[in-house]
Formats: structure tokens, sequence, C-alpha cells
């Protein structure tokens, strides 16, 4: 499978933001890739910030509205899988959110964030209600692709939860911003996570300066056995490629040892506390 990670900064010119992401799949489409993958909120500029306002959440869109629907027409077009991230609206709610779209253009489901949290520049309690779709794992024309958003991909159980699901590629869309953690720290996690739990981590950063933060890009890839495959630059605006080779998955550490030599029964008690 071709990965294609698209690192594209966003403004508040929405409509041109989405022309940006199209003329990017198209070009990862053109350069043969079989996933295409945004960060988070690729289409927006990165409203939490700012307290959310009426203003602000007035711009979620729900999964017919304009961004999907044009996703879905051109991943049909071109024949290839695409992972998104908006800024949905179901009803009253509000949710960060990931829909998986098929080769063919069909919208398989999509995952929302299920762990949501609120700090200084990052306060989403305010935007977002926590996801109500569980984990799913999507069954794509390019493999078994799993989703963790941004936050998500800090909670063990989450990462392991896709494993026990069959995932070969989890893509993590993020909003991470320069000087946000200590050097190194995100990569060594999607590291361990890829490597105790026997799949591809894709991670896919935004970039560029906003309001209050600049994102730092350096999106990468990481193979089952931890190493790190493929990585794009810090502050750059570019298309991140890895070639992955899904036999690894069966392969690995994990699903050959780690995996089955779990003692669920005992973690139960320890999970629900």
């Amino acid at each position: 499978m071709k990965l294609a990670l698209v690192q594209q900064p966003a403004t508040p010119d929405l409509d041109a933001n989405l022309a940006r992401g199209l003329a990017a799949f198209d070009r990862a489409a053109d350069a043969g890739a079989d996933l295409v993958a945004f960060a988070e909120l690729a289409f927006h500029p990165f409203w939490p910030q700012r307290h959310a306002r009426p203003q602000t959440l007035a711009h979620a869109e729900p999964l017919d509205g304009p961004t999907v629907t044009a996703f879905r027409e051109r991943a049909k077009e071109r024949g290839v899988v695409v992972v998104l991230n908006l800024f949905e609206r179901e009803g009253d709610r509000t949710f960060d959110s990931s829909p998986v779209i098929d080769a063919d253009g069909a919208l398989l489901g999509v995952t929302r964030m299920v762990h949501i949290t609120d700090y200084e520049a990052f306060h989403e309690q305010g935007y977002y209600a926590p996801g109500d779709q569980g984990l799913p794992v999507y069954e794509t024309a390019a493999g078994r692709i799993g989703v963790a958003i941004c936050y998500d991909r800090h909670y063990p159980e989450a990462m392991r939860a896709l494993a026990l699901s069959g995932a070969e590629v989890v893509v993590i869309p993020q909003a991470g911003a320069v000087g946000e953690w200590p050097e190194g720290l995100y990569e060594a996690e999607m590291r361990v996570a890829a490597f105790q739990n026997g799949y591809y981590t894709a991670l896919v950063n935004r970039v560029g300066p906003e309001e209050r933060l600049t994102f730092a890009g350096e999106s990468f890839v990481c193979a089952p056995d931890g190493r790190v495959v493929a990585r794009a630059g810090e502050g750059t605006e570019e298309i991140l490629y890895a070639d992955v080779d899904l036999g690894a998955v069966q392969t690995s550490h994990a699903r050959r040892l780690f995996l089955r030599d779990r003692r669920p029964e005992l973690y139960a008690d320890w999970l629900a506390r």
C-alpha cells in the first residue's frame, strides 16, 4: 500500500482550504497513492485556539455537507481511499470527526474523537462532544484502517482496541504545535504503539502559523517493528509518501507473540477503574 499524508496549512478562507485539499488529493492519486489522509480539522482554522463562540460553532458541517460530498466524488473518480478530519455537526451536537471514504466513494463510517481535552489554546471541550461511535476498523480497498484522532493517541487502551479489531494501519490526524511537548515525544509514543500493537501508525499533522499557535508539521509513519519509515519536514507544506508492506503486520512481534499471550481475564477490573 502507498500512503499519502497531506501536511498543509489552513486559513479563514474555507473554500480555498477545501480546494487546496482536493488538489493535494489529486497529486497524491497521480503519484499512485492507495490511501490519502488529512490532518486534524484540515480544512478550517484551528478554532479551539479560542473558547467556543456561536460564530465559530456555526462552521460545523454534517456528513452530507460540502467537504465529505466533494471528497466522496473525488475518491470515486480517482479510485483512492481517503481519511478526512473535520468539524462535524449532528443535530445539536458537534464532534471532531474523521469520515472514512472507500475507493468507490462510499462513506464507510465516521470515527469521532473519544477523549476531549481542554487547556490553554486547546479549548476543545467547548467544541466537541465525546465520540459515540467507538473505535471502528474499516475494511477498505487499501486495507484494514483504524483512526485515533489526536488526543486519543495518548490512551494505550484505545490504541490496543484498534489492534484487537484487526487494524493494519492506524491514521492519527493531529494538531500538534511547535514546542507543545518535549522534542521527539510524539514520535516515541507512536513508535511504541506500532511495536506493541503490530500495525503501522501514520500521524499526519497540521502545519503553519495561526492566531495563537504555529503547527509543526513533521508528519511521520512507523512500521510494526517500531521503526520510522517516512518523515515530513518541520514547517513545510508537503505530501509525505510511504510504501508500506501489510505483510509485516502479521509477522510482527505483536501479532505473533504479544496479542497471543495476553491475559485479558486479569485486566477487566483494572481497565474499569
